[in-house]
């Protein structure tokens, strides 16, 4: 049975957010697997403290993983 485990800073996804992410990993899961694997596919949000998280050596805040969100990427 497969099972996906999303790792996230707590916080940074509300809870339709997180509700959204396992309805589309499980979506894509079963394009992949097949209809019949749906009821063992399992998708696991594991919510990490702020601060807890860390890129390079830095750690990393709900604050700083939201102003990611709203950055725009240059060109």
């Amino acid at each position: 049975m497969p099972l996906v485990t999303i790792d996230v800073i707590k916080d940074v996804f509300s809870p339709a957010q997180k509700a959204e992410l396992i309805r589309e990993v499980t979506a894509a899961m079963i394009r992949v697997e097949g209809e019949a694997m749906r009821g063992v596919t399992w998708v696991k949000i594991n919510e990490i403290a702020s601060g807890d998280w860390a890129i390079g050596g830095q750690p990393l805040t709900t604050q700083d993983v939201q102003k990611l969100a709203t950055t725009p990427i240059p060109a």
